[in-house]
């Protein structure tokens, strides 16, 4: 009965929009009907939204920023890849919660897992010989190759980046640090360092020895072209790259040498990067750029961290881990997000030999690989297997992104569409020639349509004019389409108000 309640919602909402869509002209047939769900809700018993907001303004910190402050969302239950708001009404989540979501929400294996390990143990720290983190570790360093076997245990990506840099100074007794303009790495004092997305930045002393080299984005930047990413989505710029072999790459890395040249001294800490940037707006690596920009530190004596906070657990598909998609192996993996599905979980994963200096000091972290956090580490682990989740990363993520291909070729402000798997971008532009980011009432204005059309996604970027697709990986290939029903909508009906 609630299903078919459900549908008869959803059904009536595509159809109000539908018709909404006709009287402006729009093509109304192209939207698809939400795909059906059958669970079932608890009703929303909390405060109204007005209540809520006053509570969030003068309770909570200022720097939360509220996703579309014109109709604000009140969230109260999820169910995978699900979401109901104070109203009832079902959203298709794009987002994750910021890309944390991996296995979806509530997934029944990982609650199942939580609510046994919370009636017998929730925390002892890693003093006592609980065997829920010796376990863990050793599946979770099953899943990297090489010397990568030793874990330190936090609880977000900021402090896993922090302890990560912290390690390769420590390590090479060394200070310089390398990362790319436009990458993020987390909002700590020593991490503010390293992100270089200045919208992200507070005006303090952060960042003694960090610099920052040229971004190779191959749509924005200097080089760049056809040929030059891993993945379905290429710009439409021009290429002369013979196969296997990427120009952009090399101008790239000859900045990257040129600025060790003038900035650094003989000898570096490391170098940090994401393989494809999230906060940064899905920007891509160029093929062949980070084997060489690792060679150049190494030569150097520093350390190359893998930044797999947002891309990694399959995530891109092809590969559990995006360095595997450079064909490089870091010294040191940081990760959090997906590694706990929403619970506050983080690790750095490095070499024995790394490893060893903290020994040099007592290091400890009260909360990292608690009993029940490792619990939860391990049931998303089973989960990812049992559901594969990197399979379909790389089946449906595919799907949608050759989906979203064809927004680019529709639309004027779609400029380029870029990322793999479930880690996926599209960067909106007044036109394509320019390239210059569409204003910002005018993303808000696409994006709010679109939520009111039962989808959320996350925009980023420095202009904040790159839509942020990066959902939990369990959505289906129904769900891609009705994903990509409701943006081509949003588009038509953002392009018509303009013609």
């Amino acid at each position: 009965m609630y299903r078919s309640l459900q549908l008869l919602k959803t059904s009536r909402h595509v159809l109000w929009h539908a018709k909404s869509l006709f009287a402006t002209g729009s093509a109304c047939q192209k939207l698809l009907e939400m795909p059906p769900c059958d669970y079932e809700p608890q009703p929303y018993t909390g405060k109204t939204p007005d209540q809520t907001l006053n509570v969030r303004k003068d309770k909570l910190s200022p720097t939360y920023f509220l996703y579309h402050p014109s109709s604000p969302v009140v969230i109260h239950e999820g169910k995978m890849q699900w979401l109901w708001d104070h109203n009832n009404k079902r959203y298709l989540d794009l987002f994750g919660g910021i890309v944390t979501v991996g296995v979806g929400h509530c997934h029944p294996k990982v609650n199942k897992a939580v609510k046994a390990q919370m009636d017998k143990l929730w925390h002892t720290t890693q003093i006592y010989m609980h065997p829920n983190i010796h376990e863990y570790a050793e599946r979770l360093t099953e899943k990297l190759p090489g010397d990568l076997k030793v874990c330190f245990f936090v609880n977000s990506g900021s402090e896993a980046n922090d302890l990560a840099m912290f390690l390769a100074r420590h390590y090479t007794k060394s200070f310089d640090f390398i990362s790319l303009r436009n990458g993020y790495h987390g909002a700590s004092p020593y991490v503010m360092g390293v992100t270089a997305v200045g919208t992200w930045k507070y005006n303090h002393p952060v960042g003694f020895g960090v610099h920052q080299t040229m971004n190779p984005d191959v749509y924005r930047g200097l080089w760049g072209g056809s040929n030059c990413r891993d993945s379905i989505a290429q710009t439409t710029r021009t290429c002369n790259c013979a196969e296997g072999h990427c120009e952009a790459s090399d101008k790239y890395i000859a900045e990257f040498e040129d600025m060790l040249k003038h900035s650094c001294g003989q000898n570096v800490a490391g170098f940090i990067a994401e393989y494809i940037q999230g906060v940064g707006g899905t920007v891509q690596l160029p093929k062949g750029f980070l084997p060489k920009a690792y060679e150049l530190i190494r030569a150097r004596g520093g350390v190359c961290i893998s930044d797999e906070v947002q891309t990694g657990f399959g995530r891109l598909g092809t590969s559990f881990w995006s360095f595997e998609e450079a064909s490089v192996v870091p010294d040191i993996v940081t990760m959090a997000k997906s590694i706990g599905n929403g619970y506050p979980l983080a690790a750095v994963v490095t070499t024995p030999e790394i490893a060893s200096v903290m020994g040099e000091a007592i290091h400890f972290n009260t909360f990292g690989g608690n009993a029940l956090g490792s619990a939860v580490g391990m049931a998303v682990l089973d989960a990812m297997e049992e559901d594969g989740t990197q399979q379909n990363s790389q089946i449906v993520g595919t799907h949608l992104l050759s989906e979203l291909l064809k927004l680019r070729d529709e639309f004027e402000v779609v400029g380029d569409v870029r990322g793999k798997g479930f880690m996926l971008g599209l960067e909106l532009v007044t036109d394509k020639e320019s390239k210059n980011p569409l204003p910002a009432a005018d993303i808000n204005e696409i994006w709010d349509d679109i939520k009111d059309m039962g989808v959320l996604i996350g925009k980023g970027g420095l202009y904040g004019n790159a839509l942020r697709i990066k959902p939990p990986m369990c959505i289906t290939k129904q769900d891609a389409d009705f994903a990509a029903s409701v943006m081509r909508a949003a588009l038509q009906n953002y392009t018509q108000k303009r013609s």
